[in-house]
């Protein structure tokens, strides 16, 4: 008789692990629901199973409550973190997917799934079979015997088995000793202490000598030294230990072993549950790997129909197809990887792979081919007749332009797809996305290789290159597909694409930093921070504080000044800006000697800090510069769920115009050579506009119609006065509500913003929407929406999923309900000023002027341009910006001109 082999699985520990080893915002559904820890523990599962073909599987899963031991130990586990909001509800559909693979889980009441794995191993090995447990508890090391193993499994690795002899070499001691030496050194997962000063390596020392823990403790009177002596102090804490620790293996929970034989797939059910947690790549390996129940075929589902295809990936020699001959093929639609370095400024160009629709994959250097083969893949990467579908394209441009290669063509970009799909994920990694939507990686054999015919094994970047040319056209057929059921992700991908390109060109041409004025500036902020440092060591007396460590000034304020106590936390009082700033208003009356030290102190430490912030982006700026002599920031176009691009390595979108220190920064930025002059063009008061038109108010949309003040037109009618007669302070709070209303600000939210109390911010926004009443329907109306539909969207059709809208967590549902008033408005700015700044520069290039767009802040583009060609540049800009889109209110766009960025302000 053939041997029968037992797989035991310790569900909670690998739910747990493959929770951790998996951004969990890149698995979300979009009725909002999480599955990383379901995706992990399904792939892992598939791999043991594939690793080492269990003729029985069972799985073992923790109760909630408390259990036999933590009655007789009250802190047992006790100080684990909590549960992440995230992993509720994952364990309960790892169960329901085990019930539709057929494979049996089980829960004992008052027991852990330790104690079922437990019961399981020894009862199995009883029986003769050979047992594999899974699991990440080390208290399952003491079940390892020669037929029994301890297997660590984790998600997209190799798994490590664990034997009798490899539990020695680990541990230094047996398996069937480690509960032992687990009494004496503690365990800090299940809170149970250790005999103080006694390590593994002591405690080894002892069972070696003494054979066992009664022995050990036998002979505790024998022990010398301190070590000796801790020991006979907590001998009752060692027993509890010893206790708790051993697993129970007495348990019963099935009575015939047949039943732990995995029954199948039931088709139907398996297939309703991942359509229901769009698990493509799931369904795919599960039925890959899995047999079907007999019976439990769904003719209307087939194989076919339900795994994503994958096309056979072959590697073809230059003999077979030099690159020249390759790229003459007629395809309608290639798939594109680039190796290399991406960073704006600083690309490097590696090698290339190109595949072909049926999965023909050439990889090349464009550097080290010969002439004609150059020709021919330059001819083809500029050719926008040849299709091409990329991740990343933006990135990519980067490595080709390191070797003076441009490429037009890209129709796909599986990066800006899944961005689409699913715009609140962290993140886009691509081998992250294959694993989902396709259910493979480049890795799943060997890291780092890919086994293709006819070439043999290739290594490292190599074989990554191979694998993203041709999963990248799989990819985007998936893509396609889900994203046709929106009828406006055509536009969105076409407009995301096109803005790529034009990003990919700002970000290449950087903008110039006058040297001398940065150094100067550093020199300046250095000295404002030195002097804001002195003055705090002044009122205090004492110059040995470290005014950055929080510990230290906890110390000061709250010890020596004996001032009020900010917030709590964790490692005494908070002692961040805002909480500072407000101790300062709270002191700020009091005449008394630690009062007045304490305005002293903390107003020179706000200042320091100020200045300390400064100094460090000025550094990080002066950092940047490149060879070039120009900073070249990088745009991210898939990190803002509303759309809006963000700057980052440096961030050049955080210089505000409103401070004098950033005032200061911005005149750094200047024309670079062959440039005279730099243009900056923005959207005046877009938000406003977009709500006047979307809501269609009539009262709004004729404030922008009336005069050049809007804030105080609306000022006027909110108060009922002329607005001649509007004060500056009723302005500003009109002008707080309105941009407030747009971002989804509450009463309480503007009360802060306004330092008024609750109520009268509440009656503000009263009296505003018995004004502009349908801005208070349009409002309403976008929160019941999204409340239906699941998701808003901008007048482009882009959509955020907003799950949380129906959350019984009243935080959650209160902070998607803000995002669902936010989302429309600010996406559809965003969308406008992609659209804007895509037809800016087709029109620059089209007219053939050197003038160019170097930076996008938010509602502002600034440009480097020569002095001949302002007239036509500033023409070009205000039209392409002012008829981006056509709205019921005017596009105003504002225009400034000057030797550097702060002058060029209007």
């Amino acid at each position: 008789m053939s041997e029968y082999r037992l797989l035991l699985i310790d569900g909670h520990s690998m739910a747990f692990r493959a929770f951790y080893a998996l951004p969990a915002d890149s698995f979300r559904n979009n009725a909002g629901q999480y599955t990383n820890a379901v995706h992990g523990f399904t792939n892992t599962l598939l791999h043991l199973i594939k690793e080492y073909d269990p003729t029985h599987v069972a799985v073992a899963f923790d109760l909630p409550g408390g259990t036999f031991r933590s009655r007789k130990y009250d802190a047992y586990k006790a100080g684990r973190k909590k549960t992440p909001e995230e992993f509720k509800g994952q364990i309960e559909l790892i169960r329901q997917l085990l019930d539709a693979v057929g494979i049996r889980w089980f829960t004992v009441e008052d027991y852990e799934a330790d104690d079922i794995v437990a019961s399981f191993a020894v009862q199995g090995e009883k029986r003769g079979m050979r047992v594999f447990i899974a699991s990440g508890d080390k208290d399952s090391y003491q079940l390892i015997t020669d037929r029994v193993s301890v297997v660590y499994p984790m998600p997209r690795s190799r798994m490590q088995l664990l034997t009798p002899e490899k539990i020695a070499e680990k541990t230094g001691v047996l398996p069937g000793e480690y509960s032992d030496m687990a009494a004496l050194v503690g365990e800090g997962a299940d809170n149970l202490p250790g005999v103080p000063g006694v390590g593994p390596k002591t405690a080894a020392k002892w069972i070696k000598k003494y054979r066992n823990l009664n022995e050990i403790i036998s002979h505790a009177e024998e022990i010398k030294g301190k070590a000796g002596e801790s020991l006979r102090a907590h001998i009752p804490q060692v027993m509890l230990n010893r206790e708790l620790n051993r697993l129970v293996t007495d348990l019963h929970p099935v009575g015939d072993f047949g039943e732990l034989i995995p029954r199948g797939v039931d088709r139907p059910v398996f297939n309703r549950l991942c359509d229901l947690l769009e698990f493509s790549s799931v369904r795919a390996k599960v039925l890959r790997t899995l047999p079907v129940r007999d019976g439990g075929e769904d003719p209307a589902q087939s194989p076919a129909a339900d795994a994503p295809a994958i096309r056979e990936i072959r590697l073809l020699t230059h003999e077979e197809a030099a690159p020249a001959d390759f790229l003459r093929r007629s395809e309608k639609i290639w798939g594109l990887a680039v190796g290399g370095v991406f960073s704006p400024g600083r690309g490097v160009a590696g090698k290339v792979a190109v595949a072909a629709e049926n999965g023909d994959v050439i990889l090349f250097s464009p550097q080290e081919t010969d002439e004609a083969d150059r020709r021919a893949i330059r001819s083809w990467l500029a050719d926008p007749n040849a299709r091409k579908a990329v991740h990343g394209g933006k990135a990519l441009r980067h490595a080709l332009f390191a070797c003076d290669l441009e490429i037009t063509g890209i129709c796909t970009d599986t990066e800006i797809q899944a961005y689409l799909l699913h715009p609140d994920s962290r993140s886009y990694e691509f081998n992250e996305l294959t694993e989902r939507y396709l259910g493979t990686v480049p890795e799943e054999h060997d890291p780092g290789t890919l086994d293709i015919s006819p070439c043999g094994t290739l290594g490292g970047s190599d074989a990554s290159l191979v694998f993203a040319a041709v999963r990248v056209l799989d990819l985007a057929d998936v893509f396609d597909a889900r994203l046709a059921q929106n009828e406006h992700s055509g536009l969105l991908l076409e407009m995301e694409l096109n803005a790529g390109e034009v990003l990919a060109r700002m970000e290449d041409r950087g903008i110039a930093v006058d040297r001398p004025r940065l150094e100067k500036l550093i020199s300046d902020f250095d000295d404002g921070a030195a002097a804001a440092r002195q003055e705090a060591y002044n009122a205090i007396g004492d110059d040995s504080v470290n005014l950055m460590s929080p510990k230290q000034l906890q110390e000061v304020l709250f010890t020596q000044l004996e001032l009020p106590h900010t917030k709590k936390t964790a490692t005494g009082y908070t002692t961040n800006a805002q909480a500072l700033r407000q101790l300062l208003e709270k002191i700020a009356f009091r005449e008394d000697d630690a009062a007045i030290r304490g305005q002293n102190f903390l107003s020179a430490l706000l200042q320091y800090r100020d200045a300390v912030k400064l100094l460090q982006s000025a550094e990080g700026l002066q950092k940047a510069i490149c060879a070039d002599g120009r900073i070249h920031t990088t745009y991210q176009q898939t990190v803002a769920a509303t759309g809006r691009l963000s700057s980052t390595d440096p961030n050049l979108q955080n210089i505000h115009a409103r401070t004098e220190e950033g005032k200061q920064i911005r005149e750094i930025f200047v024309p670079g050579s062959g440039y005279d002059l730099l243009l900056t063009a923005d959207y005046s008061q877009i938000e406003m506009r977009l709500m006047a038109h979307l809501s269609g108010d009539a009262e709004l949309i004729a404030a922008f119609n009336h005069g050049d003040d809007l804030h105080k037109y609306v000022a006027g009618k909110v108060f009922s006065i002329p607005p001649g007669q509007v004060s500056p302070q009723q302005r500003t709070k009109i002008k707080a509500v309105s941009y407030g209303l747009a971002y989804g600000l509450s009463a309480y939210g503007l009360s802060e913003r306004l330092r008024i109390p609750v109520f009268e911010a509440r009656n503000l926004m009263k009296e505003y929407f018995a004004r502009f009443g349908n801005v208070k329907h349009y409002l309403d109306s976008l929160v019941e929406k999204a409340r239906k539909k699941g998701y808003t969207e901008t007048m482009f059709g882009r959509r955020r999923y907003l799950p949380d809208l129906l959350s019984e967590n009243r935080r959650l549902r209160e902070a998607a309900e803000r995002m669902a008033l936010n989302a429309p408005i600010q996406g559809s700015a965003a969308d406008i000023m992609k659209i804007a700044m895509t037809d800016t520069e087709a029109e620059l290039r089209r007219q053939n002027l050197t003038s160019r767009i170097l930076l996008q802040v938010h509602d502002e583009l600034v440009l480097e341009i020569k002095a001949q060609e302002r007239e036509t540049v500033e023409r070009i800009v205000r039209e392409k910006m002012g008829h981006a889109v056509n709205l019921d209110v005017p596009l105003t766009v504002g225009m400034g001109v000057g030797e550097n960025w702060r002058a060029a302000a209007h």
